[in-house]
Parts: C-alpha cells; structure tokens; sequence
C-alpha cells in the first residue's frame, strides 16, 4: 500500500471518527435537557396531582409553603409561556428551569394553579411526599396504618411501608439525624433516594423514591449504538460502492480489449485504491498491444523475408530440371543449399526475436566476466572479417569490476551482433571499448563507416527495419539483429543506444546494464 494511499484513507477515518464524536456530542447535549425535563415532569407528576385534588393544598399542607415555596393563585397571576400554559390548561404538570433549581405548575380541580420551587427537585420531592405521608399517617390509628400507607404510595408513585427488620435500617450516622429531625434521606442499596421517618408513635417508615435520572440510560445507548452502526454501515456501503465504481473501470477496459481495442486504459489517479491495479493492468495492455503489433509485423515481414529464398529455390530446382551437364547441376545444388542455410538462418533469427519478445527467455543469471566475453567476441569476428582492423580497448581499472551478473549466452550473442554490423559497414576499422565500474557495464563498438542519419537512430531497432543507404540488403542480414540486441539489454535491466562515433566518424552503438542484478 502507498504512503499517499493510507494518509488519505487516514484521514478520511479521523474525519469521520470526529464528525461522529461532534454529533454524538450534540445530540447527547440537546437530548439529555429534554430527557431530563420529561424525568422531572414524570417524577413530579404523582405528588403535584395529589395537590391538585387537596382543596386549598396551602392550608391543609402549611407547613409546606416555608419549606417548599407553594403557593396557589389564578392561572394569569404566573408568568408561563404559550406553550407551558396551554400545557396547564390540558391538565399537564410543567416543570420549568429558573435560577434556583425548578418551579413545577398544576391546574387544581377548583381551576387554580398550584406552583411548587424546589432547588434540588429530587431530594426535595422526597422529602415533600414523605412529610405528606407522614401527616396523614398521624391521623389513622395502628391498624389502618398498613393500608393507608399501601394506598398513600400508590397515590404519590413512591413505595411506602413500615421499617419491621433491623437489617433495613441506615448506619448509626444517619439514624442520629432521624433522631434530631424526625425525618432523614439517604441512598438506599439501589443508589435510589429512600426516606426514613418516625411517626409519633415511635413507628419508623421508610419511603422508596422512583429512580434517579441516568443520562446514560440504556434508550440512550441505544441510540448512539445506532447511530455508529448506521455510520459504519454508510462508509462501508460508500466505501464498497466507490471500490466497486473502480473494478468496474477496470473490467470495463477488459471488456473493451476483448473486443479488439487493444488501445484501451484504466485511468485512474494516484493515491486510489486501485492504483497500483491499474498501473500493472496498463502495463499488462501495453505488453499485450505491443507483442499483437509486433506479431502482426512479423508474421507480415516474414512472408516478405521468405519469399526471396524460396522464390530462389523454386528456381534452381527448375534449372535442375534442365541441366545437361554436371556442372550446372553441381552450381544450382550449390545455391539451393546456400538459399537452405539462409532460410536455416533467417529462422533462427525469427526464433531468438520471437523468444525475447514475447516473455523473454529463461534467463540465467551468473557471475562472469565482462571483458572475457568481449575479448571472445573481437577475436571470432576478426578471424571472420580478417580485412576489417576490428581493435578491443579495456580500461585497467575495470579488470577490478570484471565479474557481473549476466547471461553468458546472450550477452556474447549481443555484442556479437553488434561487432558483426560494425564489421559489414566499416570502411576498415572497427573499435570495441569496454568501461565497467561498481554499478554498470558499458560496451561501445564504433566504426569508420557511413554511420546513421540521426532521424533514424530509433527506427534501426525496430524488427525488420532497413535503411536507404549503406545499410542495406546487400551488406547482409535481416533487419532483426539490433532487435535481438535491444531485447537481450531490455532483459538485463539495461539499455542499447545508437549514436555517432567521434574518433573513427561513423556509428557508435552502446550497451549499458547494471552489473549487479
């Protein structure tokens, strides 16, 4: 995977872990207000409708107007929003948040409104149901007490029963309090608000507060869990369809190959997914265009190369037909055999090509010598040439760096090819420099012939290419030896160039590769 692939898939990961770490936010802190108004309304709902249907709440309850600010007036006389009021009116209990803690509004049965401020509405509502309980619990005798009690919390929508077992009661601290107050609260084993007092009878009961608010209820878990799993569903399917959109440029291209358009490409960006896919599968088209095209040219050129051998042969083997004397017959033997070792020749030549091209041969490898194989090479093709001075120069210094890692065969066949051509359009001299260092090898062959027009210095590697001068037909060959030479470098890692040559004036051809592999 590419360093630009993973920043950007990096990032766009933090982008969406933080923009879901944002929204959870707000939605946590828009929610909670809201969940926590119904929690206050809900909670406070039992004991502000039990106001609701005690006539004048204020004066049977007096002592709850000191303690708990109650107050009972007409519905105009409370400054309520629209909404709150019309909430009244439909016989709601409103809470609504001030500086000091809550203010919560009833409609009384006789069409007042009862208002309770309470700055801790939890613990205060407790405390204010408990001592409601606790003076109507004064006024029933022992055995009613039981069953008022059952009803009073069922009324007030908290639990409320005697204390018979001493392994319910508080730790000493808190029954100290119960003793100086008459009226104590604490959290009970639950974590929820329990209150405990003491009729004057001596009677402990205990009240049981419904739960406390969780802002982290299970409805809100939930819905974040949700909320993720709604998130990572859309970046896989985003994710998926975008990977998907890329395939599809991809089988969309081999689709278009398979019908013949063989110029077809993937275009895809840097950084992408499917980068490196579509580089390798465009390299693959190339390969693919460049081994159909270059199948086409030989099949063409070598219908062209075979007809001149074999339009010969047809004709000698007319003329033998006709001969009336041994020496004719021997003379047309004689070309027909020498039009058989040209077309031997030319196949072998076909074959090599056709090997390098289409895949490469199988190589290998091994540490030889450079300047041996060079050496070899100028000393064959002295003796073949021997009216050609064909000189081999070899630096001192790059005996040291001799060994390299090549293919013996094909690296002899190359230079070979090369010192051949220079041989058949040299004038008369041919040189043959061998330069290597740590890192590469170079080869260079020059001669003193006409050399090559710079516009075709490209096009003299192109199978089966031939120029208009004195590189032609008639100083041998079938245009696939720079070819082969050009391939062999190609599988080496290198490169074969053609240039001019300063010191003899005619052409230079250079072989350059790594000499590590």
């Amino acid at each position: 995977m590419s360093v630009t692939l993973f920043l950007k898939l990096y990032a766009r990961l933090a982008a969406v872990a933080v923009a879901v770490i944002v929204v959870c936010v707000l939605l946590f802190s828009l929610m909670n207000p809201i969940r926590k108004q119904i929690w206050l309304e809900t909670t406070a709902e039992p004991l502000m409708q039990w106001l609701a249907t005690v006539p004048d709440a204020a004066s049977q309850y007096h002592w709850m107007s000191p303690l708990f600010d109650l107050e009972v007036g007409n519905p105009g006389s409370f400054e309520l929003s629209a909404v709150n009021a019309e909430r009244l009116m439909y016989g709601q209990v409103v809470a609504e948040k001030v500086d000091a803690g809550y203010r919560f509004y009833v409609l009384a049965h006789d069409g007042q409104v009862n208002r309770l401020a309470l700055e801790d509405p939890y613990s205060e509502l407790a405390r204010a149901t408990a001592l409601i309980a606790r003076w109507h619990l004064e006024t029933a005798n022992g055995k009613q007490r039981v069953a008022m009690g059952l009803q009073l919390g069922e009324s007030l929508g908290v639990n409320i029963a005697p204390v018979q077992d001493a392994s319910q009661l508080p730790d000493q601290s808190v029954l100290d309090g119960l003793s100086r107050h008459g009226l104590v609260s604490f959290n009970g084993a639950d974590g929820n608000l329990r209150v405990l007092f003491q009729l004057s009878t001596g009677d402990l009961w205990a009240l049981d507060m419904a739960s406390r608010f969780n802002p982290w209820s299970w409805t809100v878990i939930a819905l974040f869990v949700l909320f993720l799993g709604g998130v990572l569903a859309l970046a896989l399917f985003l994710g998926l369809r975008f990977m998907d959109g890329q395939m599809r440029k991809v089988e969309s291209v081999a689709v278009r190959m398979a019908r013949g358009e063989m110029g077809a490409r993937v275009e895809a960006g840097e950084g992408t997914v499917v980068s490196r896919l579509a580089a390798s599968f465009n390299s693959m088209a190339e390969q693919i265009q460049r081994l159909v095209e270059v199948q086409r040219e030989m099949i063409h050129a070598v219908s062209h190369e075979l007809r001149t051998p074999v339009a010969r042969i047809r004709f000698g083997v007319q003329m033998i037909e006709s001969a009336n004397s041994p020496e004719t017959l021997h003379k047309q033997l004689q070309g027909i055999d020498g039009d058989i070792q040209e077309l031997d020749e030319l196949i072998d030549e076909i074959l090599t090509y056709a090997r390098l091209e289409q895949g490469g041969p199988a190589f290998t490898l091994r540490q030889s010598s450079v300047p041996e194989i060079v050496q070899q090479v100028v000393d064959e093709q002295a003796m073949i040439h021997d009216s050609i001075d064909i000189r081999c120069q070899i630096d001192e210094s790059s005996q040291h760096y001799a060994m390299a890692d090549i293919e013996p065969r094909y690296i002899h066949r190359a230079i070979q090819n090369l010192v051949g051509n220079a041989a058949r359009h040299a004038r008369g001299k041919v040189l043959v420099t061998c330069q290597l260092d740590e890192n590469n090898c170079r080869v260079d062959v020059e001669d003193d012939g006409a050399g090559i027009p710079e516009d075709h210095w490209e096009k003299v590697f192109s199978a089966f290419a031939r120029l208009d001068d004195s590189r032609t037909r008639t100083s041998g060959g079938y245009g696939l030896g720079l070819s082969i030479v050009r391939r062999i470098l190609y599988w080496h890692g290198g490169q074969a160039f053609v240039g001019r040559s300063d010191e003899l004036g005619g052409a230079r051809f250079s072989l350059v590769w790594p000499r590590v592999q």
